[in-house]
């Protein structure tokens, strides 16, 4: 009968793993997104966790998502809707099949689709996949919860524990799906459980049984799936998440500098894993301090950076609010500082778990007086090592706080990351005093050519010297009230972040005759640049000029900004973006997409809008 199942060798395809916020769905789709990325296939993830994460058992507000796009070749979203759907629950069937294709393979946990589910998740009646028009023919329907006990019956694990390795069997019935090597999830579960081998054991076995089951039964599905991968680039790879590869960007850009990395920060979500990967790396000199509050993490910070270390805090909105004042004192002292900030969606507490770009303005001007920092923006999980090496660079050579803009989305979403060699990352020269400056050096003393002031660390013979929050004088670090002298620094500090050197914005696609040109910045560029590629199919000309470096924007960007006759501006805010170009480019009135509703942008969508504006 094995041979009778069609093999269907597919381009990409994308799979959603729901249930409860305690079903383990986070990992049974990281794991899927690992085994994958391992074998060559390019992969993008969306961790979609419940706003109510304390919300009751079975319960629409607490249901969590993990979807997965993964292709033979690169992908740059993690797709609109998911070809294959598990929902371990009603509340997860109720609430997911949204994001459900119309031919979706639908996998069901038939046990959780009691009567007092069916309530829970607000169906009418029992017939639940007729009440929300589902074919019956598309669902792949099992007793997962009673298979898992059954394989379990032995194990010694209480009721409790023995449920929570569901999410394994619909992994195992996944991998079976898309004939997927479960060796390979077996190397994963034993290297996360090496210190629990009973624990790794039962869950390798549910993982089988689930794929077992798949097999013996061919799961009421008319073929299975292969995804092979186009174009293999040798090297060694990881499949990473965005906040994992911030952690790395500044192991990397600390050793590169040959300066000691410090992370002063306070818990908060989504920016907390960056400090959790952190404390994982002392043996890389790295130094971590889980501070009482956000101005003492960063403040923290200020205070290491003065030390001579790599200094760096991380944090969401609400986080920077509260650290605003010590960022100012990184700026007034001109000290190096990476200020990482993981957006979130909403104002006060709002959405912690859900992803927006509502910070760009706070980032730029959210502070007293005139206070000018460099603001770059990571555009995808992987480039989050990138920006924040850049950041890091930035901030030492140039002796200034950076702040690092990335998002929920691209923090907690993985994709597959080639290692890169320590040779061949830009150097980073710290931008200290030199030997000559000895007894003669004053704080301010700056490089004629980038404005950037001489380092000195306490403690160096005949370098001496006080810093502080009151103005200084510019030329001999005394404090100084005096109007030019005030209005001269405030210049001097603007222009020197004026003059960072940054790299010119590229233009994809349609670059020389687009009717349109697609804008956008930091985590919305895969969303973007698939739309831009859906509407070329399509035979539009369209362009794609996305933004990495906000402060200071590239060179060439008035001169690709002015040179199309339609552009629009896409920004998950209410225009922030676009009003802030309005104000550096004169004449510039673009087209607005605007969308604040905590979720990655729909490529779907954004193609039904820009068409709409070339038509216009």
């Amino acid at each position: 009968m094995a041979e009778e199942l069609e093999v269907k060798e597919l381009d990409d395809v994308v799979v959603r793993f729901s249930g409860d916020s305690g079903d383990g769905m986070q990992l049974a789709g990281n794991i899927f997104s690992t085994v994958s990325a391992t074998i060559g296939n390019g992969i993008s993830t969306f961790p979609d966790y419940p706003a109510d994460i304390r919300a009751p058992q079975g319960s629409l507000t607490g249901v969590s998502g993990f979807q997965v796009h993964i292709g033979g070749g690169k992908v740059y979203t993690p797709g609109d809707k998911c070809d294959v759907l598990v929902a371990m629950n009603a509340a997860a069937l109720k609430t997911q099949y949204k994001f459900a294709k119309p031919q979706a393979t639908i996998i069901i946990d038939t046990d959780s689709f009691g009567q007092k589910d069916l309530e829970k998740a607000q169906f009418k009646g029992e017939d639940y996949l007729a009440e929300m028009g589902i074919d019956a023919d598309r669902v792949v329907a099992c007793p997962i919860t009673q298979m898992v006990k059954d394989c379990l019956a032995d194990s010694g694990m209480d009721n409790k524990s023995v449920l929570k390795c569901r999410n394994m069997f619909a992994l195992g019935l996944v991998c079976w799906l898309f004939n997927r090597d479960v060796r390979l999830v077996e190397n994963f579960l034993r290297d996360k459980f090496a210190k629990k081998p009973v624990i790794a054991e039962n869950n390798i076995k549910v993982v089988n049984a689930g794929f077992d089951y798949g097999h013996n039964v061919h799961a009421s599905v008319p073929a299975t799936y292969r995804i092979e991968s186009k174009d293999k680039v040798k090297g060694r790879y990881m499949d990473i998440t965005g906040n994992k590869a911030t952690a790395y960007g500044l192991i990397a850009a600390a050793e590169k500098a040959g300066m000691r990395l410090f992370l002063g920060s306070y818990p908060i979500t989504p920016a907390t894993d960056i400090l959790h990967e952190l404390a994982k790396h002392k043996s890389c000199g790295v130094i971590t301090v889980q501070c009482e509050d956000e101005i003492s993490g960063c403040a923290s910070a200020v205070g290491a950076s003065f030390a001579g270390a790599l200094a760096a805090t991380s944090t969401s909105g609400p986080g920077v609010c509260l650290k605003s004042e010590a960022m100012n004192l990184a700026i007034i002292d001109e000290l190096p500082l990476v200020i990482i900030d993981v957006q979130r969606g909403g104002p006060s507490t709002g959405l912690p778990t859900k992803s927006e770009q509502t910070d760009l303005l706070q980032a730029l001007y959210g502070r007293n007086g005139e206070s000018p920092m460099p603001v770059i923006a990571a555009t995808s999980p992987t480039n989050c090592f990138d920006a924040v090496y850049s950041a890091a660079k930035i901030a030492v050579e140039h002796t200034t706080p950076v702040i690092l803009l990335t998002d929920a989305f691209v923090a907690n979403g993985s994709a597959a990351w080639k290692l890169p060699s320590m040779d061949e990352l830009p150097e980073i020269k710290p931008h200290y005093v030199t030997p000559d400056m000895k007894d003669g050096y004053t704080p301010y003393k700056r490089d004629a050519e980038t404005l950037a002031r001489y380092w000195a660390i306490p403690g160096q013979e005949g370098f001496g010297h006080i810093l502080g929050g009151l103005e200084k004088d510019g030329d001999t670090g005394a404090i100084s009230t005096d109007p030019e002298n005030h209005d001269k620094m405030c210049r001097l500090r603007a222009e020197k972040v004026a003059r960072i050197p940054v790299p010119d914005v590229t233009v994809h696609g349609d670059k020389d005759d687009a009717d349109l040109l697609i804008v956008g910045f930091g985590g919305t560029y895969g969303h973007l640049y698939s739309a831009m590629e859906e509407m070329r199919k399509a035979g539009n000309k369209v362009a794609l000029a996305h933004f990495s470096y906000i402060n200071p924007l590239p060179k060439n960007t008035a001169a690709v900004l002015t040179k199309y006759n339609k552009v629009v501006v896409a920004e998950q805010n209410l225009g922030q973006f676009a009003g802030y170009l309005r104000m550096k480019i004169d004449g510039f009135a673009p087209y607005q997409f605007n969308q604040v509703k905590g979720q990655p942008f729909v490529v779907e969508e954004l193609v039904e809008e820009f068409s709409k504006i070339i038509k216009s």
